[in-house]
């Protein structure tokens, strides 16, 4: 975490703070305003016993609404400032941006396979291999520098921790990961259109980690990844939660700048999974599914019916009234 960084939390601090004093601010004047109104005011009585309730709710609604306000407005500059972190994260480790180097021994050290950060994985689920030991680069060679060399493929487990993104600025493995498939042009455009989805997704409600994804037979990943498309590959439809189908949907109907995103990281994807299916194992593509990056792809895909019948569709079925 560097010094602009730590500004930038500050800011975002000083900023929350300034709405919940204007809503502490709001809340007395509007309390005084009243107390004004019940000892300036006409005496009421006549009313009764029922003027009282009316009165209470006069009093306590603008409240509400004002702490209302102020919670959300709190909430908003909360996943501004998340999404402002992730995307820095991404900058500083840009191969050639000044990123913060690491020790050589960590960049040789072999991830040891753990689940997926934020999700319960099922034991069910077949580990991951690990990764075969990298060849110390011949340093004569490094000396003389006359041309970068091509970025080395990613091993399944590194792949899976940079498609998964780092929990934090402490999650040091999944860090690694990320830089490594950054310096891979086709990667980076990936690993960008991932984080450019997940983070609008979450900007209406939509976190994949809440995401509950039941199990999808490896086969179809790999029949999928091969270019089946429609109710041969339904099973992999495993997304079940209504709400997130919909808001997503929503999105692409009416977001332009959604859709171009979506279908931009929907290519990138699938050419991934299309470049895997050809000499990995098929739990390697569940596997990937798993991923953050993979929950959105499998929503998205389930959304625009690549994988069988649109929610849309299915609802319109089971409704003989909108098939009337």
């Amino acid at each position: 975490m560097n010094s602009l960084d730590g500004l930038r939390r500050l800011a975002v601090m000083q900023v929350r703070d300034r709405v919940l004093a204007v809503g502490v601010a709001s809340s007395l004047a509007w309390l005084a305003l009243a107390g004004l109104f019940v000892f300036l005011g006409p005496e009421a009585e006549g009313q009764g016993g029922a003027g009282w309730p009316v009165w209470l709710v006069g009093l306590l609604l603008p409240l509400a609404l004002i702490w209302l306000a102020v919670w959300s407005a709190r909430s908003l500059l909360l996943l501004r400032q998340e999404a402002e972190e992730l995307r820095a994260m991404l900058a500083r480790l840009q191969p050639g941006d000044g990123a913060v180097a690491e020790d050589p021994a960590e960049n040789r050290r072999e991830p040891e396979p753990r689940p997926a950060p934020g999700t319960a994985a099922p034991p069910r689920r077949t580990a991951m291999p690990p990764p075969p030991s990298r060849a110390a680069p011949d340093s004569r060679q490094a000396m003389l520098e006359l041309e970068a060399p091509p970025a080395a493929e990613l091993t399944g487990p590194e792949l899976f921790y940079a498609l998964n993104f780092p929990d934090g600025p402490e999650d040091r493995e999944a860090i690694r990961c990320l830089r490594l498939a950054l310096a891979d042009p086709g990667m980076a455009r990936l690993i960008r259109a991932a984080q450019d989805v997940v983070t609008l997704l979450a900007g209406q409600g939509v976190y994949m980690d809440e995401l509950t994804m039941s199990e999808a037979d490896p086969g179809l990943w790999r029949r999928f990844a091969e270019g089946v498309r429609g109710e041969a590959v339904a099973g992999l439809a495993v997304i079940a939660d209504a709400a997130a189908l919909r808001t997503a949907a929503t999105m692409l109907r009416g977001d332009e700048v959604f859709r171009d995103v979506a279908h931009h990281f929907l290519r990138h994807f699938d050419r991934l999974l299309s470049r895997k299916a050809q000499d990995s194992d098929p739990q390697l593509l569940a596997a990937l599914a798993e991923t953050r990056s993979g929950r959105a792809f499998t929503l998205l895909a389930q959304v625009t019916g690549m994988m069988g019948r649109t929610e849309a569709e299915a609802e319109a079925e089971n409704d003989p009234a909108a098939g009337a």
